[in-house]
């Protein structure tokens, strides 16, 4: 059967109050721990010690890619920002020079980023992706709490497939290669993070408003 034919275009930029209203699909909102993140990666006492794993250059034909090249590209670092404007989350990556609406914390076309009108209790999610690249760590800076919505690999994205993992601020989350994600929520006001990921920065999109009618329910409070 032929896939269905996905819109790539990821504008990160944009005038909220365009954005529908949609209906909500809450996620659910899961301790980081050892053992709750193993299948999606591990959490990171030391950013020293966290080495990105940088997968090898896929081969175009059915000759190997020489298994000394193709994943020396390393990777790049910077500080990853998350700010709430009013009713909006903003994010800005450093490392790749990236500049986001993360989401929301009421529906977007009553957002304000004058006022925060509502409470900000929960991340309304409009977007997730992947590297097929890299990995990627997150090391908060300013040691408090934050959230990381994820899936687990491959393109039949779901938005049933998603989880959040609650992070308490003491350690970082590390994430492999091919896991959905999106920038990390801050639980309160604005936070810092140490982004570390892969050079290439390949990144796979799903816009899920678009794709599935509705935003992704990402709560913020335990």
């Amino acid at each position: 059967m032929s896939q269905p034919a996905i819109k790539t275009d990821s504008q990160y930029l944009f005038d909220s109050n365009e954005k529908p209203a949609l209906p909500l699909f809450d996620v659910p909102l899961i301790e980081a721990t050892d053992a709750s993140v193993k299948d999606y990666g591990y959490m990171v006492d030391n950013a020293d010690d966290c080495d990105i794993e940088i997968v090898r250059w896929p081969a175009a034909g059915w000759r190997p890619v020489d298994e000394d090249s193709g994943d020396e590209g390393g990777f790049v670092e910077g500080t990853f920002s998350g700010e709430w404007t009013g009713d909006i989350l903003m994010g800005k990556n450093d490392a790749v020079a990236g500049h986001y609406v993360l989401g929301w914390s009421v529906s977007p076309d009553r957002a304000s980023s004058d006022e925060e009108t509502v409470p900000r209790d929960q991340v309304l999610l409009w977007h997730m992706n992947y590297h097929p690249d890299g990995g990627q760590l997150f090391f908060p800076l300013d040691k408090k709490p934050f959230v990381v919505p994820v899936a687990l690999p491959g393109d039949d994205f779901a938005p049933e497939k998603v989880v959040a993992f609650w992070c308490d601020g003491s350690r970082g989350l590390y994430i492999h290669p091919n896991i959905w994600h999106e920038g990390i929520f801050p639980v309160e006001d604005k936070q810092r993070f140490m982004d570390r990921q892969g050079r290439v920065h390949a990144r796979v999109s799903c816009n899920v408003g678009e794709e599935f009618g509705v935003y992704l329910s990402v709560p913020l409070k335990r």
